[in-house]
């Protein structure tokens, strides 16, 4: 297939970018617009490394076409904060609970989170684990996970409050 550009809302900002419609959304995430974040660690959408945001709904970026963002929002953990604002609650709260370890499926589990807490502001310790499922970590056991998601959880209901 010939090269086509493709259109979308990358983290907020409109992007045009020429591909391969074939290609894998992830990889044109990570090459074509540098968003490192994503990670491919199984390329089967089995493991959740490589989940995004698409139109506000978690998807495995190794099992989408390129093409298949066209018009879309895809959000990635690069658009949770940007350079010289404050971190996202998520990641102040991964960091203090030490929700991660060698970091493979650190930016799977944030997005993931994100949409979780966008639908359910006060997610139980099970809704949690259920959301997070469907990815996988080797490192952490998934306790200091599900923490962070409750303290992140607690720190955006305080500030719709504020």
């Amino acid at each position: 297939m010939p090269a086509e550009t493709i259109r979308f809302t990358l983290d907020g900002r409109e992007v045009a970018v020429t591909a391969e419609p074939a290609e894998p959304l992830a990889n044109l995430l990570r090459e074509a617009c540098g968003i490192q974040g994503v990670r491919v660690a199984c390329s089967r959408a089995v493991c959740g490394a490589c989940t995004i945001l698409v139109d506000g709904e978690p998807a495995a970026s190794c099992a989408m076409f390129a093409y298949q963002a066209e018009g879309r929002a895809v959000e990635t953990v690069a658009g949770l904060s940007q350079p010289g604002q404050a971190l996202h609650p998520l990641q102040e709260a991964f960091a203090r609970h030490a929700a991660f370890q060698c970091g493979t499926c650190t930016a799977g589990f944030l997005m993931l989170a994100k949409a979780l807490l966008a639908r359910h502001p006060e997610p139980d310790r099970a809704t949690i684990a259920e959301w997070l499922s469907s990815n996988i970590c080797r490192c952490t056991g998934y306790g200091a996970i599900i923490a962070a998601v409750e303290e992140a959880a607690a720190m955006m209901r305080a500030e719709k409050m504020a």
